[in-house]
């Protein structure tokens, strides 16, 4: 499995777990840029973990190796080859790589997965775009050209699947992986509350500065005012340098005086899930905090700023409306308000349908496992 950024990204982390465990009959190896942190997170679990670079160190022996494939053997890439070494050793004795980048399409050119790409098929490995959303906007043909490499891809919401079926054949519809995650019983915040999570990511994104916190805000006083549940604020993300507790933590200080704004401490991403299955019902940034709660059949609204909220919201849903609010669409104070009453009046009913959709709609992964399978494994 590469690429992998982290296990301080609870979404990435719920990837990781939930594909382990749908291919727990076989040897599964992570290649991890931040192997220490999924170490932390994945300490219960069999999976074997690896740095996925290495450096090359001036004068040592792969050094040499290197400098002399670039400027004997002209091989410009013979740098690049030597820091992905430890995959590509790997994959020339393992038959199929899964990307499992989940939306690294959606944003920067992913580069240095195009050359790993094109470095693994050289040796004869199979790969895999697992779960995968893409934006088509961002398509390009550098992209298409990567794209069309792929022996097999499994795309988590319609959107993306109607995209890249035009682009490479072996496209298939399925679910994200972590629909399937389990979730491991922990100490939840209260007897009941309503779940908020809010990331950095889409306060860079608003319309103008400030009216994202101002109608997180509001949304929380009015629960307050309104109802007589708690507010549990969930982080999703831990990464220094994207860290939703700065976010929820501005929250938190905001209403220090009141005693039913609970700010939760970080927890793997199966105790999340745990926490967030608790919840009457949920607002949320992060993806895979809203699968989270989506799976867990907990009527949610998702804040939303990517093709892959809108995708997995018009398959459960059969519509977006309603159900996502893009960030963009927000521009008063009270929007957030609107879109959460809206989820309020139609709580029941949402919590049915996801009932009763749910089941079926997980079943999907099926066909992507059997899909991967069918490579050769």
């Amino acid at each position: 499995m590469f690429p992998h950024v982290g296990s301080g990204n609870h979404g990435c982390e719920a990837i990781v777990r939930s594909t382990n465990i749908l291919f727990k009959d076989y040897n599964c190896i992570l290649f991890s840029n931040h192997p220490e942190e999924d170490r932390k997170y994945i300490m219960d679990s069999t999976l074997q973990i690896c740095k996925d670079n290495k450096e090359v160190e001036r004068f040592s022996s792969r050094y040499f190796t290197a400098m002399f494939q670039k400027y004997v053997l002209h091989k410009k890439d013979a740098f690049d080859r030597a820091t992905f070494s430890p995959i590509l050793d790997s994959c020339k004795k393992n038959k199929i790589l899964l990307s499992i980048g989940g939306d690294l399409y959606c944003y920067e050119p992913p580069e240095y997965i195009y050359r790993v790409n094109r470095y693994v098929r050289e040796l004869g490995c199979k790969t895999v775009l697992w779960g995968c959303s893409v934006e088509p906007s961002y398509i390009d043909a550098r992209m298409e050209e990567d794209l069309k490499r792929y022996d097999l891809i499994c795309a988590r919401e319609s959107i993306t699947y109607e995209a890249l079926k035009q682009i490479n054949p072996n496209t298939i519809l399925t679910v994200d992986p972590a629909f399937v995650l389990p979730a491991v019983k922990t100490e939840i915040p209260s007897n009941s509350y309503i779940g908020v999570n809010v990331s950095p990511l889409i306060t860079k994104r608003e319309t103008s500065a400030g009216i994202t916190l101002e109608n997180y805000k509001n949304l929380i006083k009015y629960i307050l005012e309104n109802t007589t549940e708690d507010i549990a604020l969930i982080p999703h993300v831990v990464w220094k340098s994207n860290d939703d507790r700065k976010v929820l933590g501005i929250l938190k200080d905001y209403f220090s005086d009141n005693e039913r704004v609970i700010l939760v401490a970080d927890h793997n991403c199966m105790e999340q899930k745990y926490i967030i299955s608790h919840c009457r019902m949920f607002v949320g940034a992060r993806t895979h905090a809203t699968i989270a709660a989506y799976s867990s059949c907990v009527p949610t609204l998702v804040v939303g700023y990517s093709v892959k909220a809108k995708g997995i919201a018009e398959d459960l849903f059969g519509e977006s409306e309603h159900y996502v609010l893009p960030i963009d669409e927000i521009k008063e104070s009270d929007d957030l308000i609107k879109a959460f009453s809206w989820l309020q009046q139609n709580e029941g009913n949402i919590r049915k349908h996801l009932v009763n959709i749910i089941p079926e709609y997980i079943k999907k992964i099926k066909k992507a496992v059997d899909a991967v399978e069918s490579l050769g494994i």
